[in-house]
């Protein structure tokens, strides 16, 4: 049908004919709100309004309605498709353009009974570089060496002074190549020996000298009477070729990898891509799977398909069918996620299996997306958990499939919102692009409205260009078209192609098709569109989707021949993206600088609860983050053997897991959870052994050539928390050795449970330090749970703590004298003062009142409120309850939870504290410390009462006389800030119906206000990701725990009502106020690296041993680098690599505006920095770890307009009144970035160096910027 114009097509689906059958045995037959996981969607409000009048929208190709033809008495097929390398005239479409008038496309859908627009955006994504890469993975069930072909154009080659563990073509030195050949010439005799004496044994009756000498009797002889000698003739083979090998000077795993990975059918990345047709509206059907790495069931529930009455999910069924059914037609593409699953399975696969599974991915067919070891959250997680998780799923998959294991997309389809630090991320990964599924309803229904809906992302305000990422959304979430899931799981009807059949639908299910793709064609700028065939947890048998998709894609095409301008073929997620960007190279996409939280999908849905729950999952996250970077620091820097390896690893792996979106984030059933908790704790012991192991060998190396002294004993105290250490309360004498895992010297304050009265604390140098008792607080001693017999704190002031390094403090409990501190009752007691710092409280109310810091007086006051959460059936918008996802509080305003406070004062020289109980589940310390400039505060809240039947939202608020403008900045997974302003959006005129929750951010580190008249400002620093945000002027409050009796109905199925000990649960953790001018941040940022990386705790009991003889016999001092590096600049990861190689992540820790010196470039020297080692060549990879970074050449994208500038255009607006109160709200200075190009990774750095051709290692990092490189070492 050829028409200048496009007719508004109304489209009703019913989606109760989807809905999968686990839900029904989980609770009742679902109301219209009741969404299960499986579909949890953002709900898109349609609005009919015209196209933006500068988005140049594409020709649609005429879609001819469906007619019954005579069926064909031979099948028909495809025909073959032969891929070719860079393939651009193959794939690029040329539409005909035309001038046409295209109306709004009004959409609606049916999801559980409720209306919502089927229009969810469609996604351009992957990368593809160039065939670089550094091989490092999973070969067998150990860490072998690594396995590179040469043979791959571009990949990591001639590296002379690299060793083979991550260089491809590494030959051997001359002593090593004789070695082999002596070993593999005795080898070759020995077996001739053996095998001549089992012939002459074996045949001595039978057989003459003369029958023996000749070579075929003896040959049959020996097959048949000595069967045993077979295995030894095999063994001399695979000895002559790794002779052979040698004499070509290969190592034997260069061989391995040619004869597998790379046997003459490899053909993957964009060159595996079918190609699209010219003309056509080429629709790439993506078969995917996603499964979450934990949710409703344990990860060993998922993978292994247990527990099916919760759900009907395997994932190990999943790889076995898929794997089955790709093997059978070449054609089939497949794509697959989740790194710790496919890691998982791989361990149990036969060698056979392994082989045809790198066949499929060498050519193309199975495509590994994301790479990561989950698919992270990206509103609560850290960014260096985050870049950690990628490097170890990028380098398991290196070292088993090599260059065609290389992910080059991002895939973050279900993830709650998304952040602009997780897009720099993907840029630096080297990634082409970014696919995701989920982003505010409203912000949807404009970007498909204005044919925006791909754009280039601005990762970052510091890095440029470099950090730019093409972003696509994809049109439906991540499910199928309605009545196209064909998964066992699903109710929608097969593709019934027999004519015979009273049940034949091809015509049917081609036109609904038809009428579907037209739909979603009008949003987009090229004539390519993506639909995402699968589901959570689909393809159990993957022939129920295969023989559809085969069926819909034959019945589908065979239209052409009548006119039909519509293709259909199997595509991935990468291959859209270069279809994408091949259709018009000089094409300009809008430029995003902001980022897409909160997400949003109705009005009264807010998905910024989770953004707290369960806060003890989230603070013991981030502990685990402190000690992983110590284990791995401490590992490389002591030279630990491959028998420590394993424990690293668990702790790596349990990481890893706790960044899925459904585990950090709190959003899992609370049997999940427990789980969570189980694996960290598992890997925090396991990696307490190399902890403990290194540190021993550093302290017990004073005296190497006398008897070795005694092993000490190095543990940690877990329950600090709730101030327990059964450690330091039953010992009288123990040691104290504090491990700094940051790159500069450090002071830090040690508050240890003790249960004595007087204690020394005696130094390295032998000098006593001032120390002090002060008393446990009393509702400590209430914590469910807590057994402890301490009584008080000990304190100390531990300065100067080495870089990477550690200092011993040995701590001696005295028989006479109580040092512990009395409650102050003097007049003024209500004054804490130290230094810069004084703090003044109101006696009245108990709560603080006024400050004084760097001489500057600020009225101040901190308050515990609680929101009643919303507590609604979900059978329509406006009843959704608060839950486990949502925050929905019942009313804008937050009630506090006491009019009085009841306070004890503290003071002593080293801390000044005010005690304060608000009630029987809330309290606080609030502390100020000797030689520090920030406040902090303690606060402990829980068990949340219920009794009342009423759900609560507990939130710390802090005031302050500040003129804010209703504008404040939070961090993007604790690096860059963002500017926030309130009841605004950037992109487009936003609607907010629930003004409490819809102006809540996510906070992983950092929340501050401003008042740039005054030019002064107020932060707060978290110890866990929270949700924050400012309400009014002046204002900043944070969420701290929750408790609720209502289900979200989002798929979780239960309240979040988390009990421990048989009661609710209690949380304690830290704020940390600092204020002061505006631009304060070189400070903030100080502060923020000594808590996010505190100094690691160990404790060795000594029993009778002096002091004196302790350092006679041990290390009470040590420093793993000879000098501190800038204080702009922090070792990010130090980390075993392999063999005598690191990886190593240096970063810059600034922005180009926090301050006039420290945001300077820098240069840093590396080449002997470390005290046990020389760097003797190092080489620059991407920040995964997986690619050489000359190598990496992502597909260009050009920059247009900034998308928030579209919203100025004329016609944006229906009204000159709404357009006058966007710009009213707009901010003169939004996250705008300007977009000069900066180069990141000088090439003359990324390329191997060689000492004896330089003399330096010095690389220069920008602010922001994050380098990472693989060196090799030489032993001190």
């Amino acid at each position: 049908m050829a028409t200048d114009e496009v007719p508004s097509v109304s489209v009703t689906i019913d989606h109760e004919s989807r809905k999968l059958p686990f839900r029904h045995s989980l609770q009742p037959k679902p109301t219209p709100l009741e969404i299960p996981h499986h579909v949890r969607r953002a709900t898109s409000i349609g609005r009919n309004r015209p196209l933006h009048h500068n988005i140049k929208k594409p020709s649609v190709p005429d879609i001819p309605e469906t007619e019954k033809s005579e069926e064909d008495e031979t099948e028909e097929t495809l025909p073959e498709v032969q891929a070719t390398a860079g393939g651009a005239d193959n794939t690029r479409i040329s539409f005909t353009k035309k001038s046409r008038k295209v109306s709004n496309i009004s959409k609606a859908s049916k999801r559980s009974s409720v209306e919502r627009t089927v229009g969810s955006a469609s996604a351009a994504g992957n990368a593809q570089g160039s065939n670089g890469y550094v091989n490092q993975g999973f070969v067998n069930n150990t860490y072998a060496q690594s396995t590179r072909s040469s043979s791959f154009h571009g990949s990591m080659t001639s590296l002379p002074v690299m060793r083979e563990q991550y260089c491809c073509c590494q030959r051997w030195t001359k002593m090593e190549k004789y070695l082999a050949l002596i070993v593999a010439f005795l080898a070759i005799v020995i077996i001739g020996l053996i095998i001549a004496v089992g012939v002459t044994l074996s045949c001595p009756s039978k057989s003459n000298l003369v029958h023996r000498i000749y070579f075929f009797r003896t040959l049959y002889c020996s097959i048949n009477k000595c069967k045993h000698n077979i295995a030894m003739m095999i063994s001399g083979c695979l000895l002559l070729i790794l002779l052979t090998t040698v004499v070509n000077g290969k190592p034997t795993d260069n061989l391995f990898y040619r004869s597998v990975n790379n046997d003459g059918d490899s053909t993957c990345g964009y060159a595996a891509c079918h190609p699209i047709k010219p003309g056509m509206l080429n629709v790439h059907l993506v078969p995917h799977t996603h499964d979450d790495v934990g949710w409703l069931k344990t990860v060993d529930q998922y993978y292994y398909g247990s527990k099916s009455n919760v759900q009907k999910a395997g994932v190990q069924y999943i790889l076995d069918s898929v794997i089955q059914e790709l093997l059978k037609d070449p054609n089939k593409r497949f794509i697959y996620v989740e790194t710790a699953y496919l890691w998982k399975w791989w361990k149990k696969q036969h060698d056979t299996l392994r082989h045809q599974v790198k066949k499929l991915i060498n050519r193309g067919q199975l495509e590994i997306i994301g790479g990561a070891w989950v698919m992270n959250d990206e509103a609560v997680t850290h960014y260096q958990s985050i870049i950690d998780q990628f490097t170890w799923g990028l380098r398991k998959l290196n070292e088993t499939f090599g260059e065609c294991g290389r992910p080059r997309i991002g895939w973050q389809i279900d993830p709650f919102g998304h952040s602009r630090e997780m897009a720099s991320i993907f840029a630096q990964l080297g990634f082409d692009g970014l696919l995701f599924g989920r982003l505010d309803y409203q912000d949807k229904r404009e970007r498909l409205s204005s044919g925006t809906a791909e754009m280039l992302w601005q990762g970052s305000a510091n890095l440029g260009n470099s950090s730019q990422l093409f972003t696509s959304i994809l049109y439906n979430n991540y499910g199928p078209p309605p009545g196209f899931c064909f998964d066992v799981l699903c109710s929608d009807d097969p593709i019934i192609d027999d004519k015979h059949s009273p049940d034949y639908n091809v015509d049917m299910k081609v036109a609904q098709l038809f009428k579907y793709v037209r739909a979603q064609s009008v949003q987009y700028q090229t004539p390519n569109i993506i639909l995402t065939m699968g589901e959570d947890f689909n393809y159990q048998d993957a022939h129920a989707w295969f023989v559809n998709l085969d069926k819909l894609i034959r019945h589908t095409n065979a239209l052409q021949a009548t006119g039909s301008k519509v293709n259909l073929l199997y595509s991935t997620p990468s291959c859209y993206l270069k279809a994408v960007h091949d259709e018009d190279k000089n094409k300009q996409w809008p430029v995003k600088y902001d980022d897409f939280f909160p997400y949003a999908s109705d009005p009264h849905t807010y998905w910024t609860g989770y953004f707290t729950s369960r806060p003890t999952i989230k603070r013991f996250e981030r502990i685990g983050n402190n000690f992983l970077q110590v284990c791995k620091q401490l590992y490389a820097l002591t030279d630990l053997g491959p028998e420590d390896w394993v424990d690293l690893n668990s702790l790596r792996e349990a990481m890893g897991v706790m960044q899925h979106h459904d585990a950090v984030t709190g959003t899992e059933k609370e049997n999940v959870a427990h789980d969570y908790a189980r694996l960290l704790s598992e890997g925090l012991a396991e990696c307490g052994l190399v902890a403990k192991t290194a540190l021993s060998k550093i302290i017990t190396s004073k005296h190497e050539d006398a008897d070795p002294v005694p092993k000490l004993q190095l543990d940690y105290c877990p329950l600090l928390n709730i101030s327990s250490c059964e450690l330091t309360e039953k010992s009288d004498n123990f040691v104290v050795t504090l491990y700094n895992p940051l790159s500069r010297p450090v002071s830090h304050y040690v508050r240890l449970p003790v249960t004595g009265t007087s204690y020394t604390v005696t130094d390295p140098s032998g000098t006593d330090l001032t120390v002090q008792l002060t008393p446990i607080p009393d509702a400590v001693f209430s914590i469910p749970g807590r057994v402890s017999s301490a009584s008080a704190e000990l304190v100390f002031h531990a300065s100067d703590l080495p870089p990477l390094g550690f200092k011993s403090y040995f701590v001696k409990q005295l028989s006479v004298g109580d040092i512990t501190l009395e409650e102050d009752t003097s007049e003024d007691r209500n004054i804490l003062k130290d230094g810069n710092i004084q703090l003044k409280m109101d006696e009245s109310s108990g709560r603080i009142s006024q400050a004084k810091i760097n001489g500057v007086d600020i009225t101040i006051r901190q308050d515990f409120l609680w929101y009643q959460g919303c507590a609604g059936d979900n059978k329509e918008f406006k009843n959704r309850s608060s839950g486990a996802y949502i925050f929905r509080p019942n009313g804008t305003d937050a009630s506090s939870v006491s009019p009085h406070v009841k306070t004890k004062v503290f003071k002593g020289p080293l801390t000044q504290e005010f005690h304060q109980v608000f009630n029987d589940w809330v309290s606080q310390v609030i502390r100020i410390y000797a030689q520090e400039s920030y406040v902090e505060f303690e606060w402990l809240v829980g068990p949340i009462p219920v009794n009342d039947k009423l759900g609560k939202e507990i939130i710390s608020r802090f005031t302050v006389d500040l003129k804010t403008n209703g504008t404040f900045y939070t961090d993007s997974n604790g690096r860059e800030m963002l500017k926030r302003v309130r009841n605004y959006r950037p992109t487009w005129k936003v609607n907010i119906a629930e003004t409490v929750a819809g102006n809540y951010y996510p906070v992983t580190s950092k929340i501050l206000v401003q008042d740039e008249a005054a030019n002064w400002q107020l932060a707060i620093l978290t110890d866990r990701a929270q949700g924050g945000s400012s309400l009014r002027d002046g204002e900043i409050e944070l969420m701290v725990h929750r408790r609720l009796l209502h289900d979200d109905a989002f798929g979780v199925g239960e309240a979040l009502d988390e009990k421990a000990f048989g009661t609710g649960l209690v949380a304690r953790g830290q704020h940390y106020l600092l204020t002061g001018p505006v631009k304060n941040t070189a400070h903030e940022k100080d502060v923020a690296q000594r808590k996010l990386l505190s100094a690691w705790t160990f404790i060795t009991p000594t029993n009778d041993m002096s002091y004196q003889q302790y350092k006679n016999q041990y290390v009470m001092q040590y420093a793993g680098l000879k000098h501190a590096l800038p204080k702009n600049v922090q070792i990010l990861t130090l980390e075993p690599w392999k063999a005598s190689t690191f990886l190593l992540r240096l970063e810059h820790i600034m922005e180009k505006d926090d301050d006039p010196e420290l945001s300077r470039p820098v240069n840093v020297d590396i080449k002997n920095l470390f005290t046990p080692f020389t760097v003797k060549s190092v080489r620059e990879t991407t920040l995964g770890g997986n690619q050489w970074i000359e190598q990496n050449q992502r597909l260009k994208w050009n920059a247009g307009e900034k998308l928030e500038h579209l919203v100025h255009q004329p016609d944006y607006y229906k009204t000159e009144e709404d357009n006058i109160v966007w710009l009213r709200n707009h901010p003169n200075d939004t996250n705008e970035i300007p977009t000069d190009n900066l180069t990141i990774g000088n090439i003359d750095n990324a390329i191997l160096k060689d000492l004896d051709q330089y003399n330096t290692f010095e690389f220069t990092l920008e602010p922001m910027q994050i380098r990472t490189f693989v060196i090799d070492i030489d032993k001190l």
